[in-house]
């Protein structure tokens, strides 16, 4: 296997969490009835970029349909991430009427509908049927696509370059990761910003967060790496701010090599606190996979205790971590019979592997377990908010990743 940005040899390896169906396929109770596709899911690193990245076994086609379930709005703390966002970023680049912004990967409009509600002109693209339906029920252009050199050249004829390019939470989920970074800069007008957010590996090291490799992710991402694959395509870091979403994430500002914009102070800074941390040498990653082993175990040790003292577990979240978690665990309905999510698209069904049925919050207080496992460890202060009434018969949480924990 070769790194799929520099095309490196791959030898050294992150982890490898077996086999596993995509995390997002939920399954309907006629899909039991059929054979079920799990895949390899396997991460090495690359020695030479340091581009942390899957080993590729299916199309894109396979993991983003028309089926795919997540819906960026469900989640109360991310909408309001969002609009904290467009209303910091217009102000920074004094953006307005004149302006264009577009969003690669808009999923439902979670975001765009702020920049919209401000007058300035925007667009959308998004692959995946539902989302973008949803979003277009907002009044939003969205483009159905996916994105890359082809398609932003033909966006630019059509629309014009953008002053604004937003790509939350999608650099790590494009295969030709060269073909998407080329993308942005060609469709980026000549003083236009595009602003970056990943999951930082920094933070999924430190914390094993292992739940968040899934075969959906196809890049753990690092600014080492990610400064490497901008500068190949003629773009330019100029500031990076640290997040505190998805578990620790990177908010990264870019923009054309030969503009004048400056490089802040904040760039020189963190790529200092990654070599510190070690992620351009390979004793880094040597210890993830034994880290990720000892989680899984005490997770099984936690679920079988509760199972023969009587107790009852349930979860909340039907996200792809928990599906992640669950699957390598080798979790299924029988320690952990019901997950609960707060998105409609998700109820009703099964998660992909372990067959555990989805059902609403609702029916989570009506059964009043003894423990609520959050499967999305990363917005648990906004699941214990709304599954409060858990406490009023001594119900407790309890996360799993970055340790067990009861809170």
């Amino acid at each position: 296997m070769k790194c799929r940005h520099c095309e490196s040899p791959l030898q050294l390896d992150l982890i490898d969490l077996g086999f596993a169906p995509p995390s997002n396929a939920y399954l309907g109770a006629d899909d039991l009835c059929r054979p079920e596709l799990y895949y390899p899911l396997r991460v090495k690193v690359c020695e030479s970029c340091w581009l942390v990245q899957t080993e590729d076994f299916a199309q894109r086609d396979a993991f983003f349909n028309a089926d795919y379930a997540y819906f960026s709005s469900v989640s109360s703390s991310w909408l309001a991430h969002a609009q904290s966002y467009v209303d910091m970023i217009c102000e920074r680049l004094k953006l307005d009427a004149q302006s264009q912004v577009w969003e690669v990967a808009a999923n439902d409009g979670y975001l765009l509908q702020y920049v919209a509600a401000r007058g300035i002109p925007c667009l959308g693209i998004e692959p995946t049927s539902g989302t973008a339906a949803a979003a277009r029920a907002k009044g939003l252009t969205i483009e159905e696509i996916f994105f890359g050199k082809a398609s932003a050249i033909e966006l630019r004829t059509r629309y014009g370059s953008a002053d604004l390019i937003v790509a939350n939470n999608v650099l790590a989920h494009v295969p030709d990761i060269n073909d998407f970074v080329s993308g942005l800069a060609l469709a980026l007008a000549s003083t236009g910003t595009i602003t970056l957010e990943f999951p930082h590996l920094l933070e999924l090291i430190a914390h094993t967060q292992f739940d968040t490799i899934y075969h959906e992710h196809y890049s753990y991402l690092s600014l080492l790496s990610v400064q490497k694959i901008l500068a190949a395509a003629g773009l330019r870091v100029y500031d990076v701010e640290r997040l505190p979403t998805h578990g620790g994430s990177l908010r990264v500002y870019a923009c054309h090599q030969e503009t004048t914009q400056a490089e802040l102070p904040a760039v020189a800074s963190l790529l200092e606190k990654e070599q510190a941390a070690g992620l351009n040498r390979a004793a880094c990653y040597q210890q993830f996979q034994q880290q990720a082993i000892r989680l899984r175990l005490d997770l099984n040790a936690f679920l079988l205790e509760q199972y023969r003292l009587g107790k009852r577990v349930l979860a909340y979240g039907a996200a792809a971590k928990g599906n992640t978690l669950l699957n390598y665990a080798g979790i299924d309905a029988v320690l952990l019979p019901m997950v609960a999510d707060a998105a409609p698209s998700k109820q009703g069904k099964l998660l992909p592997g372990s067959h555990i049925p989805i059902i609403t919050p609702a029916e989570l207080i009506a059964a009043r377990p003894d423990y609520v496992l959050i499967l999305p460890w990363n917005i648990k202060a906004e699941v214990m908010r709304e599954l409060a009434a858990i406490r009023e018969w001594g119900g407790q949480f309890v996360v799993a990743v970055p340790s067990m924990e009861l809170l």
